[in-house]
C-alpha cells in the first residue's frame, strides 16, 4: 500500500522576525522527524512572516530572508520540507523552497498574486509561471501557493493532470468570519475535480490588523474532509494518506483521461527528490478533526489572538481601557484579561457630570469580576476650566455637540498621560457600527494604539457580550440590557442620534460590505429617510476613520485597508441630501 505520512505545520510567525521563525520552523521539523513523516509543509512566507509589506522593498531584508532559509536548508534531515520565503532572481517572488537532506531541491513561485481586499502582492512580487511536479520514491506531488488555489484551472489542476497524487497549498489567509466554511468548500471542488489529495496548511496569529486563522485542513480525493487543525492556535496535523486510493479513483475517471491525452508531454516538469518514503502497510496515523467553533466562539477567539500578539509582538507591558460601564468598553477589557491575563489590563474610570450611578456601579462591578487595577480620574473640574476659558469666545451660544466632544477628548487625554507614564497601551472601545457613522470624537474616544472591536458591529458586540457570559458571568447583566449612552449630557441615549443598531447594523452591511446602491437598500424594506441619513453620516466622517488606530478584522469587508474611500468627493452627495 502506498501511505504518505505529511505534517502540516500551522505556525504562528513575527514579520520581520527571521531568527525567531526560523527556530520555530526547525522545532517543528523534528516535532515531525520524531513522528516519521515524509513531508513537512509550513506557511506561506513563513521565513519573513506574512505580510512584509514595504520590508520587501528593503534588499537588506531580501538578503537576510534568504540566509534563514539556507540556514534551514542546512539542518535538515531526511524529510522533505516546503517552506515559503522570498526568492531573489531578475526579480523577487512569493516562493516555496523545496528542501531535503540539507539540499535546496527547487523552488516554485506563486502564480496568481492577489491584489484586492487587504492584498497588495503586485506592488512587490513578480509572477510564477512553472507548474512542476516533485517525485519522492513512488509518489508524486505538487506544491503550489494560497491564491493559486482558488482558480479551477490553477496550478494545482495542472499539477494533478501532470500525475501529482498530493497537492500541497500553502497559506496565509486572512481571518473573517466562517472564512474556513468557504476555504472547505472550494476545497472539496478542488480535490474531487482532481482525484487529488490535498493538504491546505494555514498561518495561525495577529499582524496588525490581520488575523491568521489557522484551520489547516486535509481533502481527500473524493472531497471528504480527514483532517483538520485547530483554529487560532498552533497546531501540527500529522496524516496518513492513502495514495492507492487515488490511483484507484483515478482509473473510473473519463474525463480525466481525455483531459490527461490532451497535455503537451514537452511542457512537463518532473522534479525527482530521490526519497524513498516509508513502508506502510496501515493507517497508523488516523486522521484528526478538529471542531468548527461556532460563529461567536470564533469571532472571539479572532479578537483574544489578535489583541494577544498585537501588544505582545510590539513588546506593550500591558493595556488600557476606559471603562464608561457601557457594553463596548466592558467587552473591550474582557477580552484583553482573556488576552493577556488580569494582570496586564487596568480600567480608567473617568466621569463627568453626566455619568450616571449605575454606570459607576456596573464599572465597579465589572472590575471586580474580571479582578484588574482600576485608576478613577474625574473629569469634572477638568471640563469645567475648559468652558471657563472658552466662556468669552463662546459668549451666548447654546450648548451643543462641542461640549460633548470636549468631555471625550479630555478621557482622551488622560488616558494617553497614562499611557505614556507606565508605558501601556490604549485599547479604544469604539465598534464597527459607531466608526462607520461617525459616532465617536477625533481625539476623543479615539485615541489610543489598536481598535479591538473596529470592525465588530454593535448587534454582534452585545452577541459576543452575551456568549462571553455564558462561559463564565463577568459582564454586568444591567450592561447587556440598559439602553446604550454615551452619557455626554443630560438623559442622552444613542438613538437619539442614530437608528436602533438592529436597523443601523444591515444598512450599513449592504452599503459598506456589499456596496448596495440608495435604491438597492431601500427597496429591501428600509424607511429612505432613514437609510440616506445613514448613508450620509457614513460617508462624511471618512476623514475620522482614515485617522483612527488599527483594529483586528472580523468582517469580509474591513473599514481601512478593505474600504478605500475617498475623503474629498462629490459622488452621491445630492442624491442623499
Amino acid at each position: 500500500m502506498k501511505i504518505l505520512r505529511i505534517a502540516l505545520a500551522q505556525i504562528n510567525t513575527t514579520v520581520g522576525d527571521l531568527n525567531g521563525n526560523v527556530k520555530k520552523i526547525k522545532d517543528f521539523i523534528d516535532r515531525a522527524i520524531s513522528k516519521e513523516a515524509d513531508i513537512i509543509a509550513f506557511p506561506e512566507l513563513a521565513i519573513t512572516g506574512y505580510p512584509p509589506e514595504d520590508l520587501l522593498l528593503k534588499p537588506q531584508f531580501i538578503k537576510d530572508n534568504i540566509a534563514a532559509l539556507n540556514e534551514v536548508v542546512s539542518s535538515t534531515g531526511d524529510i522533505i520540507v516546503v517552506v515559503g520565503f522570498v526568492h531573489r532572481s531578475n526579480d523577487i517572488y512569493n516562493g516555496a523552497a523545496i528542501i531535503h537532506n540539507k539540499r535546496l531541491v527547487d523552488i516554485y513561485h506563486k502564480n496568481y498574486l492577489p491584489n484586492y481586499g487587504v492584498f497588495d502582492e503586485f506592488r512587490y512580487f513578480q509572477t510564477g509561471s512553472r507548474c512542476p511536479v516533485y517525485r519522492a520514491g513512488d509518489i508524486v506531488f505538487g506544491v503550489s501557493i494560497c491564491e493559486d488555489i482558488w482558480y479551477p484551472d490553477g496550478p494545482p489542476t495542472i499539477q494533478a493532470l501532470h500525475g501529482a497524487e498530493v497537492l500541497i497549498n500553502i497559506n496565509a489567509s486572512p481571518y473573517h468570519r466562517r472564512k474556513i466554511l468557504e476555504r472547505e468548500r472550494m476545497l472539496s471542488t478542488r480535490a474531487s475535480d482532481n482525484t487529488a489529495i490535498i493538504c491546505y496548511v494555514n498561518a495561525v496569529g495577529g499582524q496588525d490588523e490581520l488575523v491568521f486563522d489557522g484551520g489547516s485542513m486535509v481533502i481527500d480525493e473524493t472531497g471528504r474532509l480527514i483532517g483538520r487543525a485547530k483554529q487560532f492556535e498552533e497546531d501540527i496535523l500529522i496524516i496518513d494518506l492513502n495514495i492507492e486510493s487515488v490511483f484507484s479513483r483515478r482509473l473510473k475517471d473519463i474525463r480525466r483521461r481525455q483531459a490527461v491525452a490532451g497535455l503537451h508531454e514537452n511542457r512537463i516538469e518532473r522534479i525527482n527528490i530521490g526519497r524513498e518514503t516509508k513502508g506502510r502497510e496501515l493507517l497508523e496515523i488516523p486522521s484528526a478533526i478538529a471542531p468548527i467553533l461556532s460563529e461567536e466562539e470564533e469571532i472571539y477567539s479572532a479578537l483574544i489572538l489578535g489583541t494577544r500578539d498585537y501588544v505582545n509582538k510590539n513588546g506593550f507591558k500591558g493595556v488600557l481601557i476606559g471603562l464608561s460601564g457601557g457594553i463596548d468598553s466592558s467587552l473591550v477589557a474582557t477580552i484583553a484579561v482573556d488576552a493577556l491575563g488580569k494582570e496586564r489590563v487596568t480600567g480608567v474610570f473617568m466621569p463627568s457630570p453626566y455619568t450616571s450611578p449605575e454606570s459607576r456601579e456596573d464599572v465597579e462591578a465589572l472590575v471586580k469580576n474580571l479582578e484588574i487595577k482600576l485608576i478613577e480620574l474625574s473629569i469634572t473640574g477638568i471640563f469645567k476650566t475648559y468652558l471657563n476659558e472658552l466662556r468669552s469666545v463662546f459668549k451666548d451660544l447654546p450648548e451643543d455637540v462641542t461640549e460633548e466632544n470636549i468631555q471625550a477628548r479630555i478621557r482622551g487625554n488622560l488616558l494617553m498621560a497614562l499611557s505614556n507614564k507606565f508605558g501601556l497601551l490604549v485599547l479604544t472601545t469604539g465598534n464597527k457600527s459607531e466608526l462607520s457613522v461617525g459616532y465617536a470624537t477625533l481625539y476623543g474616544d479615539m485615541a489610543g494604539g489598536f481598535a479591538v472591536i473596529k470592525d465588530v458591529p454593535k448587534t454582534m458586540v452585545y452577541r459576543l457580550a452575551r456568549w462571553r457570559n455564558s462561559r463564565s458571568p463577568v459582564i454586568p447583566e444591567r450592561v447587556l440590557i440598559k439602553p446604550p449612552s454615551a452619557e455626554l449630557r443630560k438623559d442622552q441615549k444613542d438613538t437619539d442620534t442614530l437608528p436602533p443598531y438592529d436597523v443601523l447594523d444591515p444598512v450599513l452591511k449592504a452599503y459598506i460590505e456589499e456596496d448596495r446602491s440608495f435604491e438597492e437598500i431601500i427597496s429591501s424594506g428600509c424607511a429612505e429617510e432613514c437609510v440616506a441619513k445613514i448613508i450620509k453620516m457614513v460617508d462624511r466622517s471618512e476623514y475620522k476613520r482614515r485617522q483612527s488606530p488599527p483594529g483586528i478584522k472580523i468582517t469580509p469587508r474591513a473599514l481601512g485597508r478593505d474600504r478605500r474611500f475617498p475623503i474629498t468627493n462629490a459622488y452621491g452627495k445630492k442624491e442623499h441630501n
